[in-house]
């Protein structure tokens, strides 16, 4: 096995030899790979969450003759994946959600796509599988066709058993999945004394769309695309681990150029987000002059990329090898005006947000989320970071270009939904430094290193911090050059599980600020 390059790799492999736990693999900068005995699954996890690894992502594919079930743990500055194998004639394995809450619905996920058995899991109940596939059929196995079976009218799910909650003067409120606006659907179960929240569940899945079946058969270039629309606020983000993902697996190194375009894309798409979304939540609590001028900012900046780079949303600016767009000596220069003029705005309209004290009456305190449950849930991005979550991939597992940036990441420790927003408006001031950096820095290359078959049975994971948070891309090769396996967990994937602590004790009209204040992606949490 290659040298182990951390200290708490090392620690963690010495502690499971303690134990006989045998393991095989390899390290490769910052990613370490290992293959144990699928009875040791459980085990494993134990001794992780003593070395304080945080669960980031899991996912299961299925070979020749057997399931390969894979797991992603991390610590700051690394990552470790870890895989077994499982039999094809009664695959099952037991759960680590038992030890990792983070882990519970992507157990359930796997478990409904493929029929994997997770014994013991603390919930046993379905979770994609939304009546749209008859009982013992499995969507992600290689048999089941792409355009499924489907009748003529998929049965209502009516049998979903929420959790109740009894006693004098509870009562419970259903919420969606259809609501009043124009965001995606999602069924929210509240319980509630009062005005005040017992419990909160949710039922997602409403927009399964297949993403992971429509990845099979696609060549490069058609992952990308469809990665890109996975989730339509994070098509860079999204786009930029899919292609990261084959890059590693077909051994390619995009030139510093295209990384750097990549870079400024992402972090334009990062501001674009958090101007929004810090509008959004001050409307949510009637404080409309804030809507509207961050709104108006919003708009000003995506007008600018759709001059610069061809499109609002940045869609399909990036393919595999690097990029479709290249930036000119007048975009660089108008895109730097842009950020002064920008930095100009915010100073004077943040203190507006500061010395507001109906908008503090609201924001301060409302939708509290501790430390401790934000680690236990595994929630990073802002979220995270409002309840002193301190990691960032673009700084602690750096990537081109960021390993030759400087990386500024704001952390607090409130956890409330002030902390949220202060929160996205540090990450739009770091946001405009780097991409500062970037057009100053910009080197010369090409935009697209030429592409070369990937070898069988080839295989990438790879990281890309979205302006949500970690994103955790997973892709394997077919021998022609075609997507046998993809993967992408979602940074919404952890923090729709923090919502649900979030909104505890909390007053049922503060649900909307509360649940802006995460803004989880109903679609990208529902591949």
């Amino acid at each position: 096995m290659s040298e182990i390059h951390s200290h708490w790799q090392l620690d963690l492999q010495l502690a499971l030899e303690a134990e006989a736990i045998q393991v095989d693999g390899a390290v490769a900068n910052h990613l370490t790979r290992w293959t144990i005995e699928a009875d040791e699954w459980l085990r494993f996890a134990a001794i992780a969450q003593q070395h304080q690894l945080r669960w980031a992502a899991g996912w299961a594919e299925q070979g020749t003759d057997a399931f390969v079930v894979n797991a992603c743990f991390a610590r700051q500055h690394g990552y470790l994946w870890l895989r077994t194998e499982l039999n094809t004639e009664q695959p099952e394995l037991p759960s680590q959600a038992t030890i990792y809450p983070a882990a519970s619905r992507s157990e359930r996920h796997t478990q409904d796509m493929f029929g994997i058995h997770f014994i013991d899991h603390p919930d046993p109940r379905k979770w994609t599988r939304h009546c749209a596939w008859k009982k013992h059929t499995y969507p992600l196995r290689k048999d089941f066709p792409l355009q499924g079976t489907p009748e003529a009218l998929t049965p209502p799910n009516i049998d979903y058993q929420f959790v109740k909650a009894r006693g004098a003067g509870v009562y419970e409120i259903p919420v969606g999945p259809v609501h009043a606006g124009i965001i995606e659907p999602g069924h929210f179960r509240f319980q509630a004394v009062g005005e005040t929240i017992l419990n909160l569940e949710e039922r997602l899945a409403y927009v399964h769309k297949g993403i992971e079946k429509l990845a099979e058969g696609r060549t490069p270039l058609a992952l990308v695309r469809l990665a890109g629309r996975i989730s339509g606020d994070s098509t860079v983000a999204h786009s930029w681990a899919a292609c990261r993902a084959m890059e590693q697996a077909a051994g390619i190194a995009i030139s510093e150029r295209a990384a750097f375009i990549r870079g400024i894309l992402s972090e334009r798409e990062r501001i674009a987000n958090h101007l929004g979304d810090i509008g959004a939540i001050c409307n949510d609590v009637g404080f409309a002059f804030a809507h509207m001028q961050f709104s108006r900012l919003r708009e000003q900046w995506q007008r600018t990329s759709a001059k610069v780079f061809g499109h609002r949303l940045l869609m399909d600016r990036l393919v595999p090898g690097g990029v479709t767009v290249d930036v000119s000596a007048e975009d660089c220069a108008l895109l730097s005006q842009e950020l002064k003029g920008l930095r100009k705005e915010l100073d004077e309209i943040i203190p507006a947000l500061d010395l507001n004290s109906s908008l503090e009456d609201r924001l301060f305190t409302s939708g509290y989320l501790s430390p401790s449950t934000a680690a236990t849930y595994g929630v990073l991005g802002y979220v995270g970071r409002a309840s002193g979550q301190d990691f960032d991939v673009r700084r602690d597992v750096p990537y081109a270009p960021y390993d030759q940036l400087i990386v500024k990441v704001a952390v607090e420790e409130q956890g409330d939904v002030a902390s949220r927003v202060w929160i996205r408006a540090k990450d739009v001031f770091a946001s405009i430094k780097l991409l500062t950096q970037m057009l100053a820095q910009l080197p010369e290359g090409e935009l697209v290193t030429a592409w070369h078959m990937p070898g069988e049975y080839a295989e990438g994971l790879a990281m890309i911090e979205g302006w949500r948070g970690e994103i955790v891309t997973y892709v394997r090769f077919t021998s022609d050059n075609k997507i046998s396996r993809f993967y992408a967990r979602d940074p919404s994937h952890f923090s729709f599980l923090a919502l649900e602590k979030i909104l505890l004790n909390n007053i049922v009209p503060d649900f909307p600020v509360c649940n802006k204040s995460v803004n989880p992606s109903y679609s990208g949490n529902d591949l």
